[in-house]
């Protein structure tokens, strides 16, 4: 005979967790989920506020699974009302079945410009094959330009040859926001975190490429002196200097810092920040101004194991310490950008889902009143 109690308990069990699971799907803002637009997976996020107050949310569209290689486009949603409402996936750069991928906008603030940089590869190229020169052609870095607030967009234009040196094999810009230099001998300058992989040593380093014409020719700065990091994000201090913020190969599972004082040309020994503990996994850095005090932001999945936790920290003292912390989703998260919104708030664009990190792209507000200091 059954064992009716147990049966009810089970099924109650059961229940209680299938409704724990979609409470907390539901409460995911997935802004880009898989099957849309007949895309099979949505990855590696970024977004800009452009001069018209227009969010633009940038991602890779996976055509045929959630691989890095093969047909990827590059692709945004638009939001004109501070992210309460969005339109529908719009393509920005598909190239037939090859990788159209690692989005690094960036906005000029002087003329309005969103200018947005990429990477390129065969679809058929593994980054395995790039590393080892073995593959038909190499990694690519292009730009490409929007005049109109994003509605439209240029022609992808290969800048590899000024951007890319001769002994680097793999290249990724971003993936993350870039930014311009506000104030000093650069102001101006458009600065966008990358990494490279040497020919040679197979060593990961980080770098940055800039623009002081409004992005019409890039150039790019020094390796960071140490290697075993690569996607990085950048900000600018309170004082002007440049903050480089990297995911670490080294074992400490901490983030590694580095300062620039010639707007992105040359770095710092590297550091670890004790208090951003990571999986090994992108994160972003933002500055900005609230109540009139520069503040820094911060957000990765903070975890030393698992792509799980995404928090978001701010710092009133230029990144020595982090005081203020949110926890924006528990559990399963990974690639992440952070925007200033319209109204003053924060808002996290981030890779979020309840089984695993990649089931879609969530985008979150951030009341500022959220952020509990310690």
């Amino acid at each position: 005979m059954y064992n009716c109690k147990a049966v009810s308990q089970k099924l109650l069990c059961c229940f209680m967790i299938l409704s724990a699971q979609m409470l907390k799907s539901q409460e995911l803002n997935h802004l880009f989920k898989p099957g849309e637009s007949d895309y099979k997976c949505f990855r590696i996020p970024a977004i800009v506020v452009t001069n018209n107050g227009t969010l633009l949310a940038f991602a890779e569209a996976r055509k045929n699974g959630c691989s890095d290689t093969g047909d990827i486009d590059l692709v945004l949603k638009r939001s004109a009302d501070g992210g309460k409402t969005w339109g529908a996936v719009e393509v920005v750069w598909n190239d037939a079945e090859n990788t159209c991928g690692n989005p690094a906008p960036v906005v000029d603030r002087n003329t309005g410009k969103i200018i947005l940089l990429s990477t390129w590869n065969l679809g058929t190229d593994h980054e395995k094959d790039i590393i080892a020169l073995q593959s038909k052609d190499t990694r690519r870095v292009f730009v490409l330009k929007s005049t109109d607030d994003g509605k439209t967009w240029s022609a992808a234009r290969d800048i590899t040859k000024d951007t890319k040196k001769d002994d680097w094999t793999w290249y990724a810009t971003g993936p993350v926001n870039g930014i311009q230099i506000q104030r000093g001998k650069y102001k101006g300058r458009l600065v966008i975190p990358c990494d490279h992989i040497e020919a040679a040593s197979k060593k990961y380093y980080s770098h940055a490429i800039y623009s002081d014409d409004g992005g019409e020719t890039w150039k790019p700065g020094n390796s960071t002196p140490q290697d075993q990091v690569n996607e990085c994000t950048v900000a600018e201090l309170s004082g002007g200097n440049l903050m480089l913020n990297m995911r670490n190969y080294n074992n400490t599972r901490l983030r590694q810092v580095s300062i620039s004082k010639d707007g992105g040309h040359s770095w710092s020994d590297l550091k670890g920040d004790p208090a951003l503990i990571e999986p090994v996994c992108q994160g972003s850095l933002l500055s900005y101004k609230q109540a009139g005090k520069k503040v820094l932001a911060f957000s990765n999945p903070a975890n030393r194991e698992k792509r799980v936790n995404m928090t978001v920290r701010l710092s009133f003292d230029n990144g020595k310490t982090w005081k203020y912390s949110k926890v924006l989703h528990e559990g399963p998260s990974a690639y992440s950008n952070l925007v200033v919104l319209p109204n003053g708030n924060l808002a996290c664009f981030y890779e979020g889902g309840i089984e695993n990190p990649y089931e879609g792209i969530v985008f979150q507000e951030i009341p500022l009143s959220d952020i509990k200091g310690k």
